[in-house]
C-alpha cells in the first residue's frame, strides 16, 4: 500500500474535523425526524433536500479549491468539501454523520455495449450538455448487443482503501466499509441512447413485438446483475430490507396504457425484488399514480415533475405516497433573480399538496446554473424551509 502524502493527510484531517462538527449539531436530530416522517408518510412539514448543484458557478471564494494531490485523496476531498459547502449555504434537511464510508471496490462489465454519442457545452466547466444519440440497435439482430454484466468484487482493494482511510480520520471520523445500498434502475434512460429516442418511440406503435424484445432483454440484465450483487454480499442488506428508485424518464408524452405496457410491466420484474419503492423523475405522473400502484405493490413513494399538472397530482396521491415534489429549477435561472417568484410557487404548490393530505418531500434538482450567482441558492433555501414552515403552523 502506498504511503499517504502528508500534506494531503492534514487537508483531509482538517475537513474531517469540520464535518464532526457539523455532525453534532442538534439540528440533526431535528432534521432527521422531519425526514423520517415524511419518508414513513406520517405526515408533518416537508422535508427539503438541494441536490445536482451547478458546482462549477458556486466556488466563488476557494471553498470548494482541491489541495489534495492523489487522486484517492482528491476524491473523497471533492465530496466532503462540497457537503461541507452546503451544509453551510444550502443545507436543506441535510443530516451530516460522523461517519466515512468506504464503498466496496467493485467491478462491473456492463451491458456490452457503450453508447456513441456527440455532445455540446456551453461551459466547459459544466458537465450539463446536450447530447446526439448515434443508433446502434436497430433491429431484433441488434437486440443480442446487450449482454449480461459480469460483477467482481475487488476485496483487496476495499481493503487497502478502507485502510487508507483508517490512517487519514483516525480520532476524528469513524471508517466503515459499506456496499451498494440501492440501485438508480431507469433502462429506459439507456435503451434510449443505443436506439434513438423517437425512433423507438415510434417504434412503439410501428414495431411494438422489437422494443418488447429489447426491454425485456435489458432488464433481465439487470435482474442478473442484481442477482450477482446479492450472491456475492456485496448488498448493504437483503433487497427486500432495500428501497430501489426506478424511472423511465423518455415516457414523458407516452399514453399511460402504453406507458403500462412497454415500462411498467417490464420494470416490475426488477423493482419487485425491493422492500421499496420509489419511482419517477421528470416524467409526468399524474394521470398514472394507479397504474404504478398496480405495478409496483411496493410503491412508497412517487416523483412529480415541474411538468405534472399539480391539483390532479395531489388529488391522485393524496395520502397514498410520499409525494417527491420537484419544483422547477429553471426559476433560479431566469435573467433576474425573483423572490417573489419563487415564494409565490411554493406556497401555491404547498397548500394545494397539504389540503389534499400529501407528505411532501421537496427536492431541488437538476440546476444547470444559477446565473454565476450562489446566493439564489441560498435565498431558495430560507424561502422554502419558511414556506414549508408556514403549511404546519
Amino acid at each position: 500500500m502506498s504511503a499517504l502524502s502528508k500534506n494531503d493527510v492534514l487537508v483531509l484531517r482538517e475537513l474531517g474535523h469540520r464535518t464532526a462538527a457539523a455532525a453534532a449539531d442538534p439540528v440533526n436530530a431535528e432534521r432527521r425526524e422531519v425526514c423520517r416522517r415524511i419518508d414513513h408518510n406520517e405526515g408533518g412539514r416537508p422535508s427539503l433536500y438541494i441536490y445536482q448543484e451547478p458546482w462549477s458557478e458556486l466556488n466563488q471564494n476557494g471553498e470548494l479549491d482541491l489541495r489534495c494531490q492523489e487522486t484517492f485523496c482528491r476524491e473523497i476531498e471533492l465530496k466532503m468539501r462540497q457537503r461541507l459547502y452546503a451544509w453551510e449555504h444550502h443545507p436543506g434537511d441535510m443530516v451530516m454523520s460522523a461517519v466515512s464510508e468506504q464503498p466496496y471496490c467493485i467491478n462491473d462489465s456492463g451491458f456490452g455495449i457503450e453508447e456513441d454519442v456527440d455532445t455540446v457545452s456551453t461551459d466547459p466547466a459544466n458537465d450539463v450538455v446536450s447530447r446526439h444519440f448515434h443508433i446502434q440497435i436497430q433491429d431484433e439482430a441488434d437486440i443480442a448487443k446487450i449482454k449480461e454484466p459480469v460483477v467482481t468484487h475487488d476485496a483487496r482493494r476495499t481493503e487497502e482503501l478502507y485502510q487508507k482511510r483508517c490512517e487519514i480520520f483516525s480520532g476524528i471520523l469513524e471508517v466503515r466499509k459499506t456496499g451498494c445500498g440501492g440501485f438508480w434502475f431507469a433502462p429506459w434512460d439507456e435503451l434510449v441512447r443505443w436506439t434513438g429516442v423517437q425512433e423507438v418511440l415510434m417504434d412503439m406503435a410501428l414495431r411494438p413485438e422489437f422494443v418488447h424484445q429489447a426491454i425485456e432483454r435489458l432488464v433481465e440484465c439487470w435482474v442478473k446483475r442484481l442477482d450477482q450483487y446479492e450472491a456475492q454480499g456485496l448488498l448493504s442488506a437483503p433487497p427486500m430490507e432495500l428501497s430501489v428508485h426506478g424511472a423511465s424518464q423518455i415516457f414523458s408524452e407516452v399514453s399511460p396504457t402504453m406507458h403500462r405496457e412497454f415500462a411498467f410491466e417490464h420494470e416490475a420484474l426488477f423493482i419487485r425484488r425491493f422492500g421499496r419503492a420509489y419511482y419517477g423523475c421528470c416524467e409526468p405522473l399524474h394521470d398514472k399514480v394507479d397504474i404504478c400502484a398496480e405495478c409496483f405493490p411496493n410503491l412508497y413513494k412517487l416523483s412529480m415533475s415541474p411538468w405534472v399538472n399539480f391539483p390532479v397530482a395531489v388529488r391522485n396521491v393524496a395520502k397514498r405516497f410520499v409525494f417527491a415534489w420537484k419544483p422547477n429549477p429553471a426559476l433560479l435561472a431566469y435573467e433576474k433573480w425573483d423572490p417573489a417568484l419563487i415564494r409565490n410557487d411554493l406556497r401555491e404548490k404547498l397548500t394545494l399538496a397539504t389540503e389534499a393530505g400529501c407528505s411532501v418531500e421537496i427536492h431541488l434538482k437538476d440546476l444547470s446554473t444559477v446565473r454565476n450567482e450562489p446566493r439564489r441558492l441560498t435565498e431558495w433555501n430560507r424561502i422554502a424551509l419558511e414556506e414549508a414552515m408556514r403549511v404546519v403552523a
